[in-house]
């Protein structure tokens, strides 16, 4: 791995633009003041590698909808007609998503890991905050994989055009005049801070906005509101498996605001079956020995070393490493015991000399748009680095 060390941003300048999650608990800074050196044509190869993934995700969701295969993939009964109505129409457009890859530096062949196509972490530091980072320390701030904010700005006007011509969004949407609510929940800086530079970008790309915790948003058959006004869009950053489980109530009524066409979410929830990790044994057996994915089942793999995860873990909660001889190397604990298990071949991710392992995150807004990078043990946890990169 080439590294380049570079001088921090302060804490200070990180609160001034609204980046509050910059420490970790132990007091160490949750961005790396290191960054990833790459070449061109790793960038390219990580560019083309998540277009050509999510084309595979699009052509596996129709099987699982054609085949009815939501109960293998662990999606909440609840949801299952919410995500047929919203896969049917153009207009629940997916704004975007993040894929998580292994390997892809240094000649390393580039792996699925698993794909956050629902609520995605990791935006604010990838489309600002690594951006930032080289403009102090005097480095070509173009020199990244990494038009996330543009192409976020782009993907919104898109919603309206349903097309690549976004030059039409203006004379669209003069005519509808539509609005955006954003919202997240109380009490989480970064939740609300994220979705407050979504709904930034939406204000630049023309759209009239507005924000409301979830708690105080007003469900009805009629639609979505914040007080007595009504949004055609919705953009929620809560995950869809989280209502499905928690919010019984609220399901229900998203379900007949999508069927009723009242309003349009942001992401859909289609989303949800691209989240399941257990999409990745349908893309397994769709496309048996593809070199961008790793061997994947619902039952423990045969003399390989694998990974033990469930269908929708995060933070690295509920991970277990088993070797070949079916030894445990390493395990963690958390609350998502319940969902169901899944079994990837196990690969191992690029190393620095330290021993910390680099994970690659690649964003999808309409193509492949933006590059980052998760830095910490075997299994990357909440404790995890942000690391920026640079292309040489």
């Amino acid at each position: 791995m080439k590294l380049k060390t570079l001088e921090p941003l302060t804490p200070e300048y990180l609160d001034s633009i609204g980046f509050s999650w910059h420490t970790d608990s132990d007091e160490t800074s949750y961005i790396s003041n290191q960054i990833v050196e790459i070449s061109e044509d790793e960038a390219n190869a990580y560019y083309e590698a998540a277009n050509e993934l999510y084309e595979m995700f699009c052509e596996a969701g129709e099987h699982v909808i054609e085949n009815n295969l939501f109960h293998e993939i662990n999606i909440p009964f609840n949801l299952v007609e919410t995500i047929k109505n919203s896969w049917e129409e153009d207009v629940h457009w997916h704004l975007y998503s993040r894929f998580d890859l292994a390997g892809g530096i240094d000649g390393i062949p580039i792996k699925l890991i698993e794909f956050n196509a629902d609520t995605p972490t990791s935006l604010f530091e990838t489309a600002i905050v690594q951006w930032a980072m080289l403009k102090k320390n005097g480095l070509n701030e173009a020199s990244q994989f990494n038009n996330l904010y543009e192409a976020l700005k782009d993907n919104f006007r898109r919603i309206i055009t349903l097309d690549s011509d976004i030059e039409k969004f203006d004379e669209y949407y003069e005519k509808l005049g539509w609005k955006i609510l954003f919202s997240s929940i109380q009490g989480s800086s970064e939740d609300e801070n994220t979705t407050k530079l979504l709904q930034h970008i939406a204000n630049e790309a023309g759209f009239n906005t507005d924000f409301e915790y979830i708690d105080k948003v007003n469900f009805s058959d009629d639609g979505i509101f914040k007080g007595e006004e009504g949004f055609e869009f919705w953009f929620k950053l809560i995950p869809w498996e989280d209502i499905a489980i928690d919010e019984n109530e609220l399901a229900v009524y998203l379900n007949e605001i999508i069927a009723n066409k009242k309003a349009i979410i942001f992401n859909p929830a289609y989303t949800l079956m691209f989240q399941s990790k257990g999409f990745m044994k349908i893309l397994w057996d769709l496309y048996p020995n593809h070199p961008l994915l790793l061997e994947t089942s619902f039952e423990p793999l045969e003399n390989t070393k694998q990974v033990e995860k469930r269908c929708f873990g995060r933070e690295g909660a509920n991970i277990a490493i088993v070797n070949a001889d079916n030894s445990l190397d390493i395990k963690t604990d958390g609350e998502y015991e319940g969902h169901k298990a899944i079994y990837q071949e196990y690969i191992e991710f690029p190393q620095d000399e330290e021993g910390n392992y680099y994970q690659a995150g690649v964003f999808y807004a309409y193509e492949a748009c933006g590059l980052g990078f998760r830095k910490g043990g075997k299994i990357l946890d909440n404790m995890s680095k942000f690391v920026g990169h640079i292309v040489k």
